[in-house]
């Protein structure tokens, strides 16, 4: 099923002011109406009401009464209409008379009638002819006085009006009201413009810092207007962009002192180490005339300055790459004979390292780095990994351009989940058993820097089968 998207904060601020606005309209107009029609209504019958009982109590009516004085009774009445013309209908037990031609009315009803017959006052109900048409039914006993008691005479006057003219009234205040509203609701998304314009504002400031303080402009602020929460958030944005911004530059100063440290401590070993290792050289040579205690021991230190050199050396390269001053010397290359030149190289060239190479693929590429990234792999794969060692070359076309892979895949255990996120570390060692071994832990890292100069990448998994599997993805013509 298709989902729909959200709408925005600018829509939604727009629609959300509207529809208080049409609530507000209609709310106000529904009060408004019910109040006038309240009003039109009861006036009309207030007056009808009063007007009959007036000319009732001021109409002489002689007991008991004929049929022709009932009829006369009933036509002056019906001359005297207020607010409008009505209809007078006079019961007097079994007598009826009419001011119209009609001799009842279908508008008085059978609860009107109960109703005066319980109030000597009168009552009066609002009915709809089966026409549609909206009347006024008035009924007024005639009564006389007696000890101060209104006694009823038997006699019962119903008029009838027609209350068109109020329902045209009505009518015509709702049509206004219709009228009124479409405008209304028009000149409203003026201010709900404004509104969103004055909420999104902010909100579109905060965005926009936000995203340079994600590129790294740790110095972005938002002009703070006004003291309300936008404006609070604002502080609080400033505040935390100013800490943050404080704690990068401390991380910062840290990381290049610690740099400069490395970087220092290793220039600064290099000159006695070569000092050293020349004179262990001189030693190994001599080990065979000492005894044999002499000889371990003197082999063991020159091991031991091996490693130093070896470390020494990674740590120079690595503080390279954190200075960003490691350079490419791009050359036109026959990967296949590379690779073989790596292996041979390093003695790698026996049944250990089994090899899949393409002729005729040529790249462009720093040929001592590659070695590096080469010779790491395979040397991490024949050291922690188990032979024989597959190293297989292939290109693969891409949108891009042209891509060259270089797979490297062992025969050992695999890696561990939980030490592949940090294969690439530095100083990682899967084995806490290996922390004595030849390797400075630095060499992946270094692998994964000089791939990464080649504008490619490099990812550890494991194979299908077991192993570890190294895939090395770079374009065949990388950038000087």
């Amino acid at each position: 099923m298709r989902r729909i998207a959200p709408l925005g904060l600018r829509t939604r601020l727009i629609a959300a002011f509207l529809l208080v606005a049409a609530i507000s309209a209609v709310t106000t107009a529904a009060l408004t109406y019910q109040q006038a029609r309240t009003a039109v209504l009861k006036q009309s019958q207030d007056t009808a009401v009063s007007t009959l009982r007036d000319l009732m109590e001021n109409q002489p009516v002689t007991l008991p009464m004929e049929q022709e004085q009932l009829q006369r009774f009933v036509n002056e009445l019906g001359k005297r209409g207020k607010p409008h013309p009505w209809a007078v209908f006079g019961e007097y037990g079994s007598l009826r008379a009419s001011s119209t031609s009609a001799p009842t009315s279908t508008v008085v009803t059978e609860q009107l009638r109960v109703q005066v017959s319980a109030h000597p006052h009168g009552a009066f109900q609002r009915v709809t002819d089966p026409a549609g048409t909206p009347y006024l039914a008035v009924g007024m006993p005639a009564v006389f006085s007696r000890n101060d008691v209104r006694q009823p005479t038997g006699l019962v006057i119903f008029a009838t009006m027609p209350l068109a003219t109020e329902a045209k009234t009505v009518d015509a205040m709702v049509e206004a009201a219709k009228r009124g509203a479409v405008p209304g609701l028009a000149i409203a998304v003026v201010p709900a413009l404004l509104a969103a314009r004055s909420v999104l504002r902010p909100v579109r400031d905060m965005r926009r810092a936000a995203q340079h303080l994600g590129r790294g402009r740790l110095d972005t602020r938002i002009e703070v207007r006004g003291a309300d929460e936008l404006a609070g958030l604002a502080r609080t944005f400033n505040e935390t962009a100013r800490a943050l911004e404080q704690s990068v530059n401390e991380l910062r100063e840290a990381e290049i002192r610690a740099r400069r440290f490395a970087s220092d401590v290793s220039h600064e070993l290099r000159t006695p180490l070569s000092g050293m290792l020349a004179v262990t050289e001189v030693l190994d040579e001599e080990a065979e005339r000492l005894d044999p205690d002499t000889a371990a021991a003197l082999r063991l230190v020159s091991a031991e300055t091996g490693k130093l050199a070896v470390l020494v050396e990674d740590l120079m390269e690595i503080s390279r790459f954190d200075a960003r001053a490691a350079e490419l010397n791009l050359d036109d290359v026959d990967v296949a004979e590379a690779v073989r030149k790596t292996l041979e190289r390093r003695h790698w060239d026996d049944d250990r390292v089994v090899t899949d190479l393409p002729s005729q693929v040529r790249a462009r590429l720093d040929p001592r780095r590659f070695d590096v990234v080469l010779a790491n792999l395979v040397g991490n794969a024949l050291k922690h990994g188990g032979a024989p060692v597959r190293v297989s070359v292939r290109t693969e076309p891409r949108p891009g351009g042209p891509r060259l892979l270089l797979v490297v895949a062992d025969s050992g255990p695999g890696i561990a989940p939980e030490v592949l996120p940090h294969i690439f570390d530095r100083f990682f060692k899967a084995d806490a058993a290996r922390t004595r071994s030849a390797g400075s832990g630095l060499g992946l890292a270094i692998t994964l820097e000089n791939v990464r100069l080649h504008g490619g990448t490099l990812l550890a998994a494991n194979g299908p089968a077991g192993g570890a599997v190294f895939t090395l993805d770079m374009p065949l013509e990388a950038d000087a």
